[in-house]
């Protein structure tokens, strides 16, 4: 990717600070939205299925905290406090690859259980492909948004498709009947919507749809069908079962 030298006019900065801090806190209202029963009002919903290991609030905590810094960094682009915004990058990334190491934990955690995961009909050591492929996603996105830090355009695509990679989980959750009914295809759906801005964005800013946005688009959308097809074979299946350390 090309690294952009040239410094938008004030209009432009104004009107994409605007975006990415608009978008940044869309994302942090959809987790809220998502896990406000199962997570933060936990007490108010007792009705709601929730996993009964202590380790997800460690688990939530940790994810929670990525979205509020996700908002936090937008902020501080928009305040013109760049400085801060690069020192927060360094926590960022140390956060980054925390969320990766909970959240394969926890996906173990869950394909181990008796139930499997919590209210998912999938056998777990099938369903298992979602969040590891979730995780992957999300550290291979952000890995390439910091490593091209420098090139600030697909910098900031990147890091909103790898968070937008995670919000698969929120969704689900998402207090509606047509999520329910609908189940995966409807979920990541809605899902694959969040992008639409930023190729809208794109295509307004740029004439084209930014790489970043293309390939880290393309990588999500593709990940969907591509692991529940790769669930069900036997190939996935051995490495689930060696991954959790369950029988055959």
């Amino acid at each position: 990717m090309t690294v952009t030298t040239t410094a938008p006019s004030r209009p432009r900065w104004n009107a994409e600070r605007a975006f990415y801090g608009g978008m940044a806190l869309a994302i942090l209202a959809t987790v809220c939205l998502g896990f406000a029963r199962s997570f933060f009002l936990r007490p108010w919903f007792p009705e709601v299925h929730v996993p009964p290991e202590r380790y997800f609030l460690l688990h939530g905590t940790v994810f929670f905290a990525w979205f509020v810094l996700l908002v936090v960094q937008a902020l501080l682009v928009s305040a013109r406090r760049v400085d801060l915004h690069r020192t927060l990058g360094v926590l960022g990334g140390v956060l980054a690859a925390l969320m990766v190491v909970v959240g394969v934990t926890g996906a173990i955690i869950a394909a181990r259980r008796p139930g499997g995961f919590v209210d998912s009909p999938m056998p777990p050591l099938q369903f298992l492909a979602v969040p590891l492929f979730d995780m992957a996603l999300f550290g291979t996105l952000v890995g390439l948004a910091l490593a091209w830090r420098r090139d600030r355009q697909a910098h900031k695509r990147l890091m909103l498709v790898g968070s937008i990679a995670l919000l698969v989980a929120a969704i689900a959750r998402w207090p509606f009947a047509v999520i329910e009914a609908g189940g995966p295809p409807v979920v990541m759906g809605l899902n694959d919507l969040y992008l639409v801005p930023l190729v809208i964005w794109d295509l307004a800013t740029c004439r084209r749809v930014h790489p970043a946005t293309l390939w880290g688009g393309l990588a999500l959308v593709a990940s969907q069908p591509l692991r529940f097809m790769l669930s069900g074979t036997e190939a996935w299946l051995v490495f689930a079962r060696w991954l959790t350390g369950l029988p055959g």
